[in-house]
């Protein structure tokens, strides 16, 4: 089968929302090449190592690719694709050069051009994201392993937005817990959920690629007695009470439903946000106080933004 590799050139903000565009067109994860992952300092506390060509990477901005399989409408997806990400500048998001590329490689090369970019990483004191073809062995015996294949699943869990999700949830979710994942993606911050203890977890998607890729995941990684993965629009007609709520989604989102989320939590659970790019930071936090919640802890991964808030008792 040949498949045709789509590179967009655009900016780091732009990244979460052409992401999402991409999957819903049919592409089944993404890579993304950051000239800043060239120079940032790295914590290799854990032993990590990394291999990092410079001839990977533009000089200035941001290449998101992803692959999608040649057929006769191979042509309109991509011209959806071109529409819907010019559609980002009615929401203010800088698309910075904005140049979409196609290039045909054969599935050997596809398949390659995949798995050398993900390896094992440790992303917190708990949690390894590890890809499903590598062998790993754990650390230690409190280690938490969530496997992902890129191939079906929406990345590695390795953004930013995912990981500072998945460290919420580990100083958060408590044994027994029940928790609600809206836009859960590829599933991972569910399965973290169910890893930590949680006795029930509902993974919530609108988009049917993702409720697919989400339920694959949590088969392989043996959670599914815990989770269960529907379709559905945010919180619409899910009730509660739950312990914890998170959302790694676009803050234009967030700011829809903080309502519904404060409605479906237990007086005094948490409610834990990502997904939001720093300059939407003071937006989101002024709609998630005026709904009734009480900020706990905001974090900062690169210009990527977590909010940690709890419904009061």
């Amino acid at each position: 089968m040949k498949w045709s590799e789509i590179c967009i050139h655009t900016t780091q903000e732009a990244i979460e929302p052409i992401s999402h565009i991409l999957h819903e067109s049919g592409a089944s994860g993404v890579v993304i090449e950051d000239p800043a992952d060239l120079i940032k300092e790295r914590d290799t506390t854990f032993g990590e190592i990394y291999q990092l060509n410079a001839d990977d990477y533009p000089e200035e901005g941001v290449i998101v690719k992803a692959y999608l399989p040649v057929n006769s409408f191979l042509g309109e997806t991509v011209e959806g694709i071109k529409e819907a990400i010019n559609g980002l500048l009615v929401y203010d998001f800088d698309l910075g050069a904005n140049k979409v590329t196609i290039s045909e490689v054969n599935e050997e090369e596809w398949a390659t051009a995949w798995k050398k970019y993900y390896h094992p990483v440790k992303i917190s004191e708990r949690f390894t994201i590890v890809p499903t073809w590598e062998n790993y062995e754990k650390v230690n015996t409190d280690e938490l392993i969530i496997e992902l294949d890129p191939g079906m699943a929406f990345g590695t869990g390795t953004h930013p937005t995912t990981v500072m999700s998945l460290q919420g949830l580990e100083r958060t979710v408590k044994e027994n817990d029940t928790v609600i994942d809206v836009g859960t993606g590829s599933g991972v911050l569910s399965i973290g959920a169910a890893m930590l203890g949680a006795k029930s977890v509902r993974a919530l998607d609108l988009d049917e690629v993702a409720v697919r890729s989400a339920r694959l995941n949590v088969k392989l990684n043996k959670v599914q007695d815990a989770v269960t993965v529907a379709q559905n629009n945010l919180l619409n007609n899910i009730e509660g009470p739950v312990d914890v709520v998170v959302a790694n989604i676009l803050a234009e989102i967030i700011v829809r439903f903080v309502d519904d989320a404060y409605a479906v939590l237990k007086p005094g659970g948490s409610f834990i946000t990502s997904g939001i790019i720093s300059a939407k930071k003071e937006e989101v936090k002024e709609a998630l106080v005026k709904a009734g919640f009480v900020i706990e802890e905001v974090t900062m991964m690169e210009d990527w933004v977590a909010i940690i808030t709890t419904k009061q008792a």
